[in-house]
C-alpha cells in the first residue's frame, strides 16, 4: 500500500506522515510542487530518525505520478464523496491519494481516481489536518487488507 500526496503545503505534514509510512510499512508518493522546500528542517523535526525507514517517491507532477504507479488503483480521500472509507473495500496494492491541505486535487485529477471516499465527521466542521485524515485512512485500509505489522 503506498500514501500519494498531491501538491502538500506543509513540512510538519509531509514529516508525520513520512513517520506514519515508516511506521506501518507504507511508501510515501510526494507529488510536486511543494509547498515548501524539501530540506526543509521541519519535515526532517517531524519525521525524526524515521525517514530512513520509509520509501519516498518524488513525482515531477500528476502525470509522472500516474506513469510510476502503473495499472495501481487510486483512491482519492476526500471531503466531496458520499462514500465512507469504512464502506470501502480496499485491495492491498491502492495507493491512497490526498490532496493538499488548501484546495484538495484539481477535477481532473479527481476524475482519474478509481474510487473517491471520505473520512466520517461531525458536520459542523470542514476537514481534519492531513496527517490525522492519513492515520485514519491508512489504519482502516490495512486493517481491511489483514496488513497491519506485527
Amino acid at each position: 500500500m503506498r500514501i500519494a500526496l498531491f501538491e502538500p503545503e506543509i513540512a510538519g505534514n509531509v514529516g508525520a506522515i513520512l513517520r506514519l509510512g515508516a511506521c506501518l510499512g507504507a511508501a510515501v508518493d510526494l507529488i510536486e510542487p511543494l509547498g515548501f522546500a524539501w530540506d526543509d528542517r521541519r519535515v526532517r523535526r517531524a519525521a525524526m530518525d524515521y525517514i530512513d525507514h520509509v520509501t519516498i517517491a518524488r513525482h515531477a507532477d500528476f502525470d509522472a505520478f500516474r506513469a510510476a504507479i502503473g495499472s495501481r488503483r487510486l483512491v482519492l480521500f476526500t471531503t466531496k464523496s458520499s462514500e465512507s472509507i469504512y464502506d470501502f473495500s480496499f485491495m492491498a496494492d491502492d495507493v491512497l491519494l490526498f490532496g493538499k491541505e488548501s484546495a484538495g486535487v484539481p477535477d481532473a485529477v479527481a476524475d482519474g481516481c478509481h474510487g473517491r471516499v471520505r473520512i466520517p465527521m461531525r458536520t459542523q466542521v470542514r476537514s481534519m489536518n492531513l496527517a490525522t485524515s492519513t492515520a485514519l485512512a491508512l489504519g482502516e485500509a490495512l486493517r481491511q487488507t489483514a496488513t497491519l505489522p506485527g
